[in-house]
């Protein structure tokens, strides 16, 4: 029933939307972000219980594309300037692996750093929601473009300038914030489905179970 809810939902902000139709402009991702190479560190890091930077590795990103600061390594570090530091609303871009996703970061780090081979996008002005690029650059549109300019084979790389030049839609805020409201129910429809399945596998598990030992 609810997801029926959900999917109504959905349907009725998209017909009203279309009523008040506005043209998509096209940019490219340099042109409105910028986007930096994280921090090098010259050799393995290690964490101390009490450090006065945090640092946002590989780990730190997690499957919904949001950076977790719940437990991010801390270390003392020295000549760091302002520009060094991430702050909430930058993206964070996996830019090594089989996985060429984003994550946004929403909570404040404190003083936090960019781990490299990380890259880290930061939006430039306020025509964009970060949350919108979050969800664009995850999408198949955008990975598609990614994969097929990917450089290695066991392990893949996408490089700043890749990044630089990926075409991005920009709709205008009214409909980018109705997107990542539309997006964000379906993940809630998802996350209560895949509870659904659980119970019922389960529920059906007890009950075949206790037809074994009723003989």
């Amino acid at each position: 029933m609810l997801d029926k809810i959900i999917v109504t939902y959905i349907c009725l902000k998209l017909y009203f939307s279309n009523i008040f139709f506005m043209i998509t402009m096209k940019t490219l991702l340099g042109d409105i972000t910028s986007i930096q190479t994280g921090y090098s560190f010259r050799s393995r890091l290690t964490p101390l219980e009490i450090g006065t930077i945090s640092v946002i590795q590989m780990k730190d990103l997690a499957p919904d594309n949001r950076v977790d600061c719940s437990n991010l390594a801390r270390i003392n570090l020295s000549k760091l300037k302002s520009h060094h530091f991430v702050k909430p609303g930058d993206l964070v871009f996996r830019s090594r692996g089989q996985v060429a996703t984003s994550a946004i970061l929403l909570d404040d780090p404190g003083k936090a750093v960019v781990a490299a081979p990380l890259l880290w996008i930061r939006l430039k002005g306020n025509s964009v929601l970060p949350e919108y690029l979050n969800w664009f650059i995850n999408q198949t549109h955008a990975q598609f473009y990614l994969a097929s300019r990917a450089k290695g084979t066991a392990q893949k790389m996408i490089s700043k300038e890749v990044l630089d030049n990926m075409e991005v839609f920009v709709p205008p805020l009214d409909r980018q914030k109705m997107i990542i409201e539309l997006a964000g129910l379906l993940e809630d429809e998802l996350k209560i489905m895949h509870k659904l399945a659980s119970c019922r596998k389960q529920y059906v598990s007890n009950v075949l179970m206790q037809l074994v030992k009723d003989g």
